[in-house]
């Protein structure tokens, strides 16, 4: 034996569940599909095992990281939540929204799953492979994007393995991810503010009809998620907005525009959702040294489909 870290891929069958629970119990990592991106998951209340998702992702550590739970009652005993949290769990979870909420003084909890923060970033998934992981485990995991950190997001197990093969025992095969954006970050203010802190999903519009317009962001700092200016990125220079590829480019095209890979040739937002990272994976793989993304209309998840691409398009310093 080389001593080389294998990766193992198993189905999500009861086994293979079984396998991912005993392993998270034991303070490993294991890559669990859920309906918006792959996760990188890791039990939630030990120091120990968070510290591996940091160091297996490369991920700074002031980026605070999603606590999965497996419903209000769970949620409830790590965040306090005043009904217009309650209200939102209720008509979106399970989902893909996560609520960024005042953390409970008792919340068993690893002080690097908040980065240090008062507060605490909840989401109940809708996957039936990561709820049946919830609910074998008992725990609360944390489960940022199974890649490398500021790398493409991972929607099936092909991209897991590209980016961090090695670098955790198990990754649990539940198909493509149906969603494929990460979920809408909303971070509930006291006296009744909101601040929509990653777009996703569940839209801004949705959101204003319930709470009410969005109220002035409350600091600068990293609260949650893929706030960081540089994210997302396929490592090579990309233009968006493209009406056209170029020679030495990977065009991803939309629509009638069409390209190398299209994200949706009917001009459909959600399908494009779905197949963003997927296009980009494959744009990164490709011999051509650019790539040029197709206009894509703002407005309900094409505002999240325009913040990834404007993340993953941020160059270097």
């Amino acid at each position: 034996m080389s001593g080389k870290n294998v990766t193992e891929v198993v189905q999500a069958d009861a086994e293979g569940i079984a396998r991912a629970a005993r392993i998270l119990k034991e303070g490993g990592l294991v890559a669990v599909p859920t309906e918006t991106v792959y996760g990188l998951a890791a039990r939630a209340d030990s120091a120990e095992a968070v510290a591996k998702i940091y160091a297996a992702k490369g991920r700074p550590d002031f980026n605070p990281l999603i606590v999965h739970v497996r419903d209000l009652k769970h949620a409830q005993k790590l965040a306090q939540f005043d009904d217009r949290a309650r209200d939102l769990a209720e008509r979106f979870w399970p989902g893909p929204l996560t609520l960024v909420l005042p953390l409970r003084e008792d919340a068993d909890v690893a002080g690097a799953v908040t980065a240090g923060l008062p507060t605490i970033a909840l989401r109940q998934p809708a996957h039936k492979v990561m709820r049946a992981v919830l609910e074998t485990t008992g725990l609360a995991l944390a489960a940022p994007s199974a890649n490398r950190s500021e790398e493409i997001s991972p929607t099936c197990t092909d991209h897991v393995m590209a980016s961090l093969g090695g670098a955790c025992p198990l990754v649990v095969d539940g198909g493509p991810s149906e969603e494929g954006v990460e979920s809408t970050i909303v971070a509930l203010r006291a006296g009744g503010g909101w601040s929509l802190l990653r777009p996703g999903p569940i839209t801004i519009e949705t959101l204003d009809r319930i709470l009410g317009s969005e109220s002035a962001p409350e600091s600068l700092r990293v609260e949650a998620p893929g706030q960081l200016a540089r994210h997302y990125s396929p490592g090579k220079p990309m233009r968006i907005s493209a009406p056209a590829g170029e020679a030495d480019e990977f065009f991803i095209g939309f629509g009638v525009i069409e390209g190398d890979c299209n994200l949706s040739a009917d001009g459909d937002l959600i399908e494009a959702a779905a197949r963003l990272y997927d296009c980009l994976h494959q744009a990164a793989a490709s011999e051509k040294p650019r790539i040029a993304v197709a206009p894509i209309p703002y407005g309900e998840v094409g505002r999240a489909i325009n913040d990834r691409l404007r993340r993953a398009a941020t160059p270097t310093d």
